[in-house]
């Protein structure tokens, strides 16, 4: 059954870019993708606890190599061998890529209705022993429960930009001299003498502003003032009026 992605599910497998959830199988899951020349494929990915299992990813792993075609008449005939000995069930599909590691896949054609990537997760989950019978009612894998796809490790960050030779002899030489100058200006103001004297400053020009001349001025007359005996004419007398008891000069 056909179902849409989850969070989680990762967009891309390798080159393959992964569209809906195919089936949810104990060891893990399968995808419906699309290869970059258009076909249709399922891939299957086994679950994080799966793959953290040596075992269970070995046995994974090996069923995808059993049934991984070869070229030439040699890997056809270890192909044919493998067959007719069991060890590759005749409904397997062929292998359209594969990878091994912490976190490996496979991808095959799809099919409608027909085997698709689930065949090589078959194997991996452990039934019993040798002659298929359990040591045990609790017997089961610690990571049957986990549905979360294991997935590659990102990517490592590229490492830093490495400068050329000249932009190195320009900054250190850039360096050198700031730290010179600063090494400059430092003692200076600390090892400069303190008795020099300052430099004299000079004084500032002087303004000559000339004053206008003074200008001479004339005395005003003085205008006589009655006397007490009151003339009539309105002459007034030189003398004062208190002088002589008012009567002038004899």
């Amino acid at each position: 059954m056909v179902t849409p992605l989850q969070y989680g599910d990762p967009p891309h497998v390798g080159p393959f870019a992964l569209q809906a959830r195919l089936q949810t199988a104990p060891a893990g899951l399968v995808y419906l993708g699309q290869a970059p020349d258009g076909r249709v494929v399922s891939v299957a990915v086994l679950s994080s606890g799966a793959a953290l299992d040596a075992a269970a990813r070995d046995r994974f792993v090996t069923a995808i190599r059993d049934a991984q075609g070869r070229t030439g008449v040699r890997g056809w005939g270890a192909s044919l061998v493998d067959r007719v000995r069991g060890r590759v069930p005749p409904d397997t599909p062929p292998v359209l890529a594969m990878q091994d590691g912490p976190a490996p896949w496979v991808a095959v054609p799809y099919m409608p209705n027909g085997p698709g990537a689930e065949r090589f997760l078959d194997p991996v989950p452990v039934s019993g022993t040798l002659i298929g019978q359990r040591h045990g009612p609790d017997f089961a894998h610690y990571w049957l429960g986990d549905r979360t796809p294991a997935l590659p490790a990102p990517p490592a960050p590229p490492p830093p930009p490495v400068a050329t030779r000249r932009a190195v002899v320009l900054a250190s030489t850039l360096l050198a001299t700031l730290v010179l100058a600063l090494l400059l200006v430092t003692w200076m103001m600390l090892f400069r003498g303190e008795d020099e004297p300052e430099p004299p400053r000079p004084l500032p020009n002087t303004q000559f502003v000339p004053t206008p001349p003074p200008e001479p001025a004339s005395p005003e007359p003085q205008q006589p003032t009655p006397g007490p005996s009151g003339s009539g004419d309105g002459s007034q007398s030189p003398w004062p009026d208190d002088l002589f008891d008012g009567r002038g000069p004899i």
